[in-house]
């Protein structure tokens, strides 16, 4: 199979620093101290394909942090067809390397037309799939040049909001739906305004159906949940109240109902901190939620799955980090309703041996005392 491969390296950046997406924000992320995440979830797929397939993956790609130098750390003797326009003076083939081989943090930035340019070219060179690294965005950029051609494309999700369902759940079943697919459906590629989101409004637009492969692996399209949620958020926001510990308040209408319970407004798609009466952090970053945290065992994660995804992390709420999560316990709230639309749980947090800890049965809160068990898959 011959793949064409290509990275947006400053996806996903701006979640851990709470600006909840990238797009038009890149100075600031950086000056916030973001580090990249795409580059990392990439060597991930692409080791991950290599353990599965060895030698008969034929990759193309894009140069320097675009794709060429995580390829060849993850061991790929990739065919590089050209490179972002800002890195071609960083080598011989535009790379900007760190000292892991993967994409050095402090690369010149790239841009959309960056990724136009690479699928173009991937298309050129007649590519069985096109494999993308990042979020909705570069969904629809790598499925606007696609359009009306038969090749089809497959996302790693890298991005702070992954709503599309042309993204495979986590690097590794990108890497498993790459090897072993025989059939492609048509998708739909979802976007939002990121201004808008920033301002806790969410309206997913259509932007493009895409052919992707046929795969379980595959997550579904966002939904908006629905549903009577006030009981359930009664009684978690009574529970709260009798607590001494210290609750971190996921992004969502869900859990935003539990903050009205409490009496604050509160961050409609950020993560907010409370303890005893008091807000201690609105709309934080994970490093914010880290200095709110109390002492280990003494902290509850209060978190909505995404509807229709079933996402409990690693869609939407990067601010909650490993690092936050093994601080605390984890309670997950859902409406009856929501719950409905979704088979199975998810998680995708960064860490695969924590995804792999946080997996099982568990149970979830819908009601002011009732629970559901659902598998975390």
């Amino acid at each position: 199979m011959r793949l064409g491969f290509v990275i947006n390296p400053i996806a996903g950046m701006g979640g851990r620093v709470g600006l909840k997406g990238t797009d038009d924000k890149v100075e600031e992320v950086r000056r916030r101290g973001a580090e990249p995440r795409a580059p990392e979830r990439a060597r991930r797929a692409l080791e991950a394909l290599r353990e599965q397939v060895g030698d008969d993956a034929d990759l193309v790609t894009w140069g320097g942090s675009m794709g060429a130098d995580v390829a060849r750390a993850a061991g790929f003797d990739a065919e590089v067809l050209g490179g972002p326009e800002s890195e071609t003076a960083a080598g011989d083939d535009g790379a900007a390397v760190s000292g892991d081989g993967t994409a050095d943090e402090t690369a010149p930035e790239t841009s959309a037309e960056d990724t136009v340019r690479a699928v173009e070219a991937f298309l050129d060179a007649d590519v069985d799939l096109v494999v993308f690294v990042g979020g909705d965005g570069t969904a629809a950029d790598v499925a606007e040049v696609v359009e009306g051609a038969e090749t089809p494309i497959l996302g790693v999700p890298a991005g702070v909001k992954v709503y599309s369902s042309v993204f495979a759940v986590s690097p590794e079943d990108a890497a498993h739906v790459i090897a072993t697919f025989e059939r492609t459906e048509r998708r739909e590629v979802l976007d939002i305004d990121e201004d808008e989101y920033r301002q806790g409004e969410v309206h997913p637009e259509l932007r493009a159906i895409a052919r992707v492969p046929v795969a379980e692996e595959l997550q579904s399209s966002k939904q908006l949940g629905g549903g009577n949620v006030e009981a359930l958020a009664a009684g978690v926001a009574d529970d709260i109240r009798e607590s001494e510990k210290t609750f971190v308040l996921g992004p969502g209408s869900t859990v935003g109902a539990i903050k009205a319970e409490l009496g604050f407004e509160g961050s409609p798609l950020g993560v907010d901190v409370w303890r005893d009466g008091e807000v201690l952090a609105v709309d934080a970053s994970e490093s914010d939620i880290l200095d709110a945290l109390g002492p280990d065992g003494e902290n509850v994660v209060v978190v909505s799955p995404i509807g229709g995804q079933g996402f409990v992390f690693g869609r939407g709420n990067p601010q909650l980090s490993p690092a936050v999560i093994r601080r605390s316990d984890v309670e997950i709230v859902a409406s009856r309703s929501k719950l409905d639309t979704i088979g199975e749980l998810r998680v995708d947090t960064d860490d695969p041996e924590l995804d792999a800890d946080l997996r099982g049965w568990t149970k979830v809160r819908i009601g002011r005392f009732e629970r559901r068990m659902m598998r975390i898959a």
